[in-house]
């Protein structure tokens, strides 16, 4: 009786020490993580639009071309890769992209970036990227910031403009309800 109620003990303590590093893992005060978990969200028309993504610092590295390769897929972020949710259906590039969630990819290059939302959402990094399941590819120009944006981070403008910054870069994309 008294070895099932020590592991009784451990197993509530392993779960409340589990439930704390979740909690952190998903940005809560007192977070450990180098790319702290960050969320922006805002209504367009009836759509409530949210993206949930890791956001690095610059910490005086090399960004572009650097840490984030030319011409090479980028989970738009560090860890998982970025979600981006809809409640609505949405006019992208005349695409219509149906509600639900999905990921956000890149491949930036040096004058023109692609942008893909994928219908995979819940993926560790572009390991597993398939294009196949590309729900939308678009093509963005990205232009020079004067100032540094040290943390990356996304926007959502209520005239429906999606912007990304960080570093010295910015792009963006417009979205439409339906």
């Amino acid at each position: 009786m008294r070895i099932q109620s020590a592991y009784l003990v451990l197993a509530i303590a392993l779960v409340g020490f589990s439930c704390r590093e979740m909690r952190n893992a998903e940005g809560e005060t007192g977070s450990k993580r180098p790319s702290p978990l960050k969320s922006t969200e805002n209504n367009i028309g009836e759509a409530q639009i949210k993206i949930i993504y890791s956001s690095p610092g610059v910490k005086d590295r090399e960004i572009w071309g650097d840490l984030v390769p030319y011409n090479k897929i980028w989970r738009t972020g560090a860890n998982d890769a970025t979600i981006f949710e809809t409640s609505a259906d949405l006019k992208i590039n005349d695409t219509i992209l149906k509600r639900g969630k999905y990921s956000l990819f890149t491949v930036p290059g040096e004058s023109k970036w692609t942008v893909m939302i994928n219908k995979v959402w819940d993926q560790w990094g572009a390991y597993n990227y398939d294009p196949s399941k590309d729900a939308i590819r678009m093509e963005v120009t990205p232009v020079k910031l004067d100032s540094l944006v040290e943390r990356m981070q996304f926007k959502i403008e209520n005239s429906g403009e999606i912007k990304f910054l960080w570093e010295r870069l910015q792009f963006s994309f417009m979205v439409e309800p339906i």
